[in-house]
């Protein structure tokens, strides 16, 4: 870094002027963003991007080490090594935070977004920073909403059109009470299982569908070892950019700045990235998976038979909180 520095001042200036004209928070703070995702899904194109940007309108004075792919662990490991200090950022889903702050388990209601425009209403909103305002304790910050798109199925045993086709079905799920819960009302048996895990498992049979945003599908070719895709766009998969808190207390207000705009630049282009990916990825996937995209009155049944879900867990988002992004979805309560 400081050679790099120094190399754009040769033949023009000093070495001692070179030092002198340095800021004086030159390399100050070196930052470790860990995820699991591959660096060719939207979100770890995005990664990388906010660690260009920041390193590049903070002059230097933040350097980002970017670690994808689940080298430090799962998103739990993640998120506890961000409590401790470990790890500084990461953008863990929100059905994964929700077994740290269970009020964020909103966001993973069955078909509560119902598309991206109301999807981009509620995250990046008032009621999103309401959201994100939970996890404000002693160790986390809550910068804004990232995703990945909305959440499909897969599996090896029949195309699924209604509640009662996961009837039975081995389906994994994230470490998230609320998802598991969801495909317990649909009659499915929900496994919990690490998102390193879910290609080997599906193979080895270990679970027979999974749940995922097209995006993930393609980049873990789950498609390879299963049968059948249903587009049901049940749930937002969102992540939660989050930092350490007292990292991010330790930077002066300019660099917070060059923080907070460079993340929402990164969630601006993952989002991008998705929508633009999805078509062709159903392009390259048609044939080697067979996918069925299900009817409003099929849709609506499943809206339906998600209801119960919203029940069981309006006391533990809030009744507040959830009729406030009912308001916003235009749910009624």
């Amino acid at each position: 870094m400081t050679n790099f520095r120094f190399k754009a001042f040769l033949g023009a200036v000093t070495l001692s002027a070179a030092v002198s004209s340095l800021p004086a928070y030159a390399a100050d703070y070196t930052l470790t963003f860990a995820h699991v995702l591959v660096e060719d899904t939207p979100n770890g194109q995005a990664a990388l991007h906010f660690k260009e940007e920041v390193e590049k309108n903070s002059d230097g004075a933040i350097e980002i080490n970017v670690l994808p792919a689940a080298q430090v662990g799962g998103d739990v490991e993640i998120i506890e090594q961000i409590q401790m200090g470990l790890v500084d950022i990461g953008i863990p889903p929100t059905a994964t935070l929700g077994n740290f702050e269970p009020r964020m388990q909103i966001l993973d209601l069955p078909f509560l977004l119902s598309d991206r425009e109301t999807m981009m209403e509620v995250l990046d909103g008032d009621v999103g920073r309401e959201i994100l305002d939970t996890l404000n304790d002693d160790s986390v910050y809550g910068v804004n909403f990232w995703g990945a798109g909305f959440r499909h199925m897969t599996n090896n045993i029949r195309p699924i059109s209604s509640p009662e086709d996961l009837s039975g079905i081995r389906m994994r799920t994230m470490q998230s009470p609320i998802i598991i819960s969801t495909y317990e009302n649909y009659g499915a048996n929900a496994t919990a299982m690490a998102f390193a895990e879910v290609y080997n498992g599906l193979q080895q049979g270990v679970v027979e569908g999974q749940e995922n945003p097209l995006a993930n599908i393609y980049t873990m070719r789950f498609y390879e070892v299963q049968d059948y895709l249903s587009l049901t766009s049940h749930a937002y998969h969102g992540y939660a950019a989050i930092v350490n808190r007292n990292v991010w207390e330790s930077l002066p207000a300019d660099l917070q700045d060059v923080m907070r705009t460079a993340f929402d630049n990164a969630r601006d282009l993952a989002r991008e990235l998705t929508v633009r990916d999805e078509k062709r990825i159903l392009d390259e996937i048609e044939g080697e998976i067979a996918i069925n995209r299900l009817t409003e009155e099929e849709k609506a049944a499943f809206v339906e038979a998600s209801m119960p879900v919203h029940e069981e867990y309006k006391d533990i988002v809030t009744p507040e909180l959830l009729h406030k992004v009912y308001d916003v979805v235009g749910i009624d309560y």
